[in-house]
């Protein structure tokens, strides 16, 4: 335990997610020990963000106008919406610059242990979305894990009745890796996504 405001601090950076208690301790201490214009220019950062910052309004990815910049982006295609569960989703997919259409951020995934249900994701305005005819494809692109999982069949679900093509991209063996080291899930979902070879 440290003194006021230091231990104010401490607490404040241990809120933060992946901050634990000791990761906390050192960066309020860096923070101590740095330049006060560094010190000042983390503060204006964080102000600004928390100002100028807010979510699309056609897809809910992070945005400093009414839309970001992809919705704003007119060569992307319409037709085909990515749905994800948070904006970092959409920086790693852009990265890869296969992916052309647009998205749609859940804000999350179903978690019945974390209380989180449908009604907490953006899946009213995904719905909304799709309404108009206008997409053909939807990409489901939530996380390979449980919370993902259910989030992308009930998605499937809800919109198998407006006749799209419900897509989910393919997981399985990482580049690089060895068999012996895959559990059986990973194993087994590479199986299932096996394509032919063109020899």
């Amino acid at each position: 335990m440290y003194e006021g405001v230091v231990q104010d601090l401490i607490d404040e950076l241990g809120r933060l997610p992946g901050v634990g208690p000791k990761s906390a301790q050192r960066i309020a201490f860096h923070l101590l020990a740095a330049d006060p214009a560094d010190v000042r220019r983390l503060v204006v950062a964080l102000e600004q963000v928390k100002e100028k910052v807010r979510f699309c309004r056609v897809c809910g990815n992070v945005a400093e106008e009414l839309e970001c910049r992809v919705c704003r982006d007119p060569r992307r295609d319409l037709t085909v919406i990515c749905v994800v569960e948070e904006p970092k989703d959409v920086v790693a997919i852009e990265r890869t610059r296969e992916f052309r259409g647009r998205y749609h951020v859940l804000g999350g995934a179903i978690s019945p242990i974390e209380g989180v249900g449908p009604d907490d994701l953006r899946v009213r305005e995904l719905l909304a979305r799709l309404a108009d005819g206008v997409v053909t494809e939807l990409i489901l692109a939530t996380d390979p894990n449980l919370e993902g999982e259910a989030t992308a069949t009930y998605l499937a679900r809800m919109v198998k009745p407006m006749g799209l093509r419900v897509t989910r991209l393919a997981s399985g063996l990482p580049v690089g890796g060895d068999l012996e080291y895959a559990d059986e899930v990973t194993l087994g979902r590479a199986f299932e996504g096996r394509r032919l070879l063109d020899v």
